[in-house]
């Protein structure tokens, strides 16, 4: 089953319409906006741009419901990397500039809270759910699933066949179908796994027959020199007979 309540930041890459027609409607309905970060100021507060002259500002305390130092303000990194990226948020406020345009008070942090509570206290194990690669590490990758919310993709969680870098699986910015694999509510933290979503071994296995020529890509070799691990897809694995000059990673044809 797949969820369908929040999209990540970015998702559809669209900007929400505001203007000084629907502004009201939207506190009201406490709608959930899109828009992209143009500029962060010196005090680390976001600022997004609208129709009509209309400008939002997200205050730095609004920014950030999870990575906060200890006097509850965001790191300042989280409030520099916004800039030039979409990032989603709710209408708190109306006040005017010297100009006397409308100036919007933005918050993400009641975004990302509500986010928070979906994940802690809807989300279910084995669901799938919409997510964009936002960082990778050596030992996993880390992706949005909406609202701000990330979590943890472990390296063992990116496929079947045994792979060394998370890259060769997922890129930065990627959009990828993700599926829940555990969630610790007392930490508010998810764990998910990508390789359920690359297929069966059986579905994988239909896509060849017997004595087919395929490529594919060496992912270990016996030390005892039995064999040699080939990957066929991501979530198919074979043995083939042990030549020497195969290494991780190399090309090669066999017979399935």
């Amino acid at each position: 089953m797949k969820a369908f309540q929040f999209k990540p930041e970015g998702w559809n890459n669209e900007i929400s319409k505001v203007n000084q027609n629907n502004i009201e409607e939207y506190i009201k309905e406490k709608k959930i906006l899109q828009g992209l970060v143009k500029s962060c100021d010196k005090d680390l507060n976001l600022h997004v741009d609208f129709e009509d002259g209309i400008e939002g500002i997200i205050p730095r305390e609004e920014i950030e419901q999870i990575n906060i130092e200890e006097d509850g303000l965001p790191k300042e990194r989280i409030c520099t990397g916004k800039v030039h990226k979409f990032i989603q948020f709710r209408i708190k406020d109306i006040n005017k500039n010297n100009n006397n345009n409308n100036v919007l008070t933005l918050s993400r942090k009641q975004v990302q809270k509500e986010a928070l509570s979906w994940v802690l206290n809807d989300l279910q194990i084995g669901e799938k759910v919409d997510g964009i690669v936002k960082n990778i590490k050596p030992y996993g990758a880390f992706v949005e699933i909406g609202g701000g919310v990330v979590g943890l993709v472990h390296i063992e969680d990116l496929s079947v066949a045994r792979i060394k870098t998370p890259y060769e699986r997922l890129k930065i910015g990627q959009k990828v179908e993700i599926v829940v694999k555990s969630i610790d509510r007392e930490k508010k933290k998810v764990i998910l796994s990508y390789k359920e979503t690359l297929g069966t071994w059986e579905e994988n296995a239909n896509s060849f027959i017997k004595g087919m020529k395929t490529t594919g890509i060496v992912r270990e070799t016996e030390k005892n020199k039995n064999g040699i691990f080939i990957e066929l897809t991501p979530n198919l694995v074979g043995m083939a007979e042990y030549k020497d000059g195969f290494e991780y990673r190399s090309k090669s044809r066999c017979a399935s």
